[in-house]
């Protein structure tokens, strides 16, 4: 398959945000500049772009509002522009005012295909302060047409319009116009209730010191709302700065996260350009009781045909942050504050369990991996919350066949560095002797000499937590989890999962943070050298000089990848061949495509065969919107079929044979 697969057929759509330069009252001059806009947006593979309110004729035209010229050259500008969209292919909004019916109103226009699709007028009209748009417009509200007359063509006209985009399924606009966004109730949340996935903000928001950041979280935190794309384009520097000055900032934001936005105060036209994921809109909504048990506005559905040309040499690149890591921000700042509000998260978790059992002792395997450290940090940072003493964390060394100087040290030297109590219980004879028992010949490296060790730690430990009187915690991960990699009634049980809704990725970030921000000194030095080792469960006999026999990655594939899948397929609910579009765009250059459907064979036939495992999975915490509880978050089958999945990567690897 070609990483030039249209971005479209995927539920993308490319979208632009545009403060044109601008002069105030000169329609001729204003209309140019949207016109060239247009041009360039359309070069860059853009399906939509949004102009800001009034930009016509400008924003602060004031009185000049009621001037005849004024207001039939701006109809007689729609129509150019209009026209221009037909030529360029690209759908536009823009601003004019409009007068219907012998009142005037501030409206948006949305043109396509040369044709005016139908035009929106504002419903809240701001008139404190700066403002006073009521001495020149009438609200949206009071308008009684249902269409105006425009080029000789009946125009759907009202606050009630929905525009269908009919190529992208699942893509219908709804139009608000700047103060509609600062009102108490929004027309954006009645507008994605009836359907809207994708509302278009054409404003004239002024600075003010402080303004900006609140204007992108409110556009950032209406978008989360609603679930929906939003996009927002303010009036620029070229307006009037008798009183007030404008920066020409735009905004593209999707589902709660800011996608794109413009640099503020230049003259020049600025322009932003992302894509929209309209699938993963669709798969949010499925989720969320608001769209299934509220209705929007009565609306008018209005079709309008994107155009999709073919994309440039180039163009296939996707517009909009794409992670390798979905689970770590790659933002050190973000990244740390995510750090402590999972591990907060985590031991409230414990501390609370502790304080409602009674108990003030927990049993904990430690082996020097970074699963069990990362319970044994957790389990540390509880017990100082609570003013417990850390002895009473008994952390149990369990050296196994696999067990090498390196991880078994550094599971000493971090329980005595943390000052809890440290037991160290060796299994091997124990195994060994269980091996007699059952007949199993000690030098086949099965499934059975693997498990039992898990199975005969798992059984210490709950035998230790009774005798102190206690509870075991557990360490094992949500990677894990997903792909089943831990054995049933072994490292799967535990009275209390500390790091259950984390995934192998961010284990190792935490790991990482406590180093710095919350062990520093002997302890930190330690974890550090635990996040240096590579993961192994340690159940096979290391070689000579303690070379690793088994690699957890060289078995199942790299959690890098894992946790990608992971995300993509339980956050974003994608099918796989979305997946392996994005991960091929993400790890370009890392994996080859061979690679990458390799391990996504795995990931899915791992996933569905080991549900069993994740349906008697103990309590344990929600760290993120990602997670496989089955009693909060992932209800599934144990005995479900991955045949379609697993039929697709099919397909897909038919495409890759054929491209090669």
């Amino acid at each position: 398959m070609s990483r030039s697969r249209s971005l479209q057929s995927l539920g993308f759509l490319r979208t632009g945000v545009v403060a044109p330069e601008l002069r105030i009252a000169d329609v001729h001059f204003n209309a140019g500049q949207i016109r060239a806009a247009l041009d360039q947006l359309s070069a860059s593979g853009c399906q939509l772009a949004l102009f800001p309110e009034l930009c016509i004729t400008g924003y602060s035209c004031a009185d000049l509002f009621f001037q005849s010229l004024l207001l039939a050259r701006a109809q007689a500008a729609l129509l150019s522009i209009a026209e221009r969209t037909g030529r360029a292919g690209i759908a536009a909004v823009v601003g004019l005012p409009l007068a219907v019916d012998g009142r005037l109103f501030n409206c948006a226009a949305l043109l396509a295909g040369g044709q005016v699709a139908g035009i929106v007028p504002k419903t809240y009209l701001p008139n404190t302060n700066e403002f006073y748009e009521e001495r020149w417009f009438t609200s949206g509200r009071l308008c009684s047409a249902a269409s105006v007359r425009i080029g000789g063509q009946d125009v759907p006209f009202g606050t009630d319009l929905l525009f269908r985009m009919g190529s992208l399924p699942g893509c219908t606009a709804g139009i608000e116009i700047c103060e509609d966004l600062w009102a108490v109730e929004p027309p954006s949340g009645r507008l994605a209730l009836a359907g809207a996935t994708l509302i278009l903000n054409p404003s004239a928001s002024n600075e003010l010191l402080g303004k900006a950041e609140y204007r992108r979280d409110l556009v950032r935190q209406q978008s989360a709302r609603c679930h929906v794309a939003y996009l927002y384009s303010g009036a620029g520097p070229g307006e009037s700065t008798t009183d007030t000055v404008y920066s020409g900032h735009c905004l593209i934001a999707e589902n709660g996260v800011l996608l794109a936005e413009t640099a503020r105060f230049g003259f020049a036209t600025q322009t932003a350009v992302a894509d929209l994921d309209f699938e993963h809109l669709a798969s949010e909504r499925l989720k969320n009781s608001a769209f299934s048990t509220e209705s929007g506005l009565p609306h008018r559905a209005v079709e309008v045909d994107l155009h999709a040309p073919e994309p440039a040499e180039g163009q296939d690149a996707l517009l909009r942050p794409l992670s390798q890591t979905p689970f770590v921000p790659t933002d050190p700042e973000r990244r740390a504050e995510h750090c402590r509000e999972i591990f907060a998260i985590q031991s409230t978790a414990l501390a609370r369990r502790l304080v409602h059992t009674g108990s003030v002792r927990v049993t904990l395997g430690v082996s020097g991996g970074l699963d069990s450290t990362l319970a044994l940090l957790v389990a540390s940072k509880a017990f100082d919350a609570l003013g417990l003493d850390r002895k009473g964390i008994v952390a149990i060394a369990m050296p196994g066949f696999g067990t090498t100087s390196r991880t078994g040290g550094n599971a000493e030297k971090l329980a005595r560095a943390l000052g809890t109590s440290l037991r160290r219980i060796p299994i091997i004879e124990t195994v060994r002797s269980h091996f007699r028992d059952i007949g199993h010949d000690e030098t086949t490296y099965d499934v059975v000499y693997e498990n039992a060790q898990a199975r005969e730690r798992t059984q210490i430990l709950m035998d230790v937590a009774n005798q102190v009187g206690g509870f075991a915690v557990g360490t094992g991960d949500l990677s894990e989890l997903a792909l089943g990699w831990c054995t049933f009634n072994g490292d799967q049980m535990s009275m209390y999962h500390v790091n259950a809704g984390v995934p192998k990725t961010l284990v190792r970030t935490l790991v990482e943070w406590c180093a710095v921000s919350e062990f520093p000194g002997e302890a930190g030095a330690v974890l550090l050298d635990i996040c240096a080792t590579p993961i192994t469960p340690e159940l096979l006999p290391p070689g000579e000089g303690e070379v690793l026999r088994q690699k957890t990655e060289d078995s199942i594939g790299p959690y890098l990848l894992h946790d990608f899948f992971l995300y993509y397929t339980l956050r974003h609910l994608f099918a796989p061949r979305k997946v392996w579009a994005l991960a091929l765009r993400a790890f370009d250059g890392a994996y080859s495509p061979e690679e990458v459907l390799r391990w996504m064979r795995v990931f899915y036939r791992r996933f569905f065969a080991h549900q069993f495992k994740r349906s008697a999975m103990p309590d344990g915490p929600k760290v993120g919107s990602v997670a496989l509880s089955p009693r909060s978050d992932w209800r599934m089958p144990s005995d479900a079929s991955p045949a379609l999945w697993l039929r697709e990567l099919d397909e897909l690897e038919q495409e890759l044979r054929h491209s090669a």
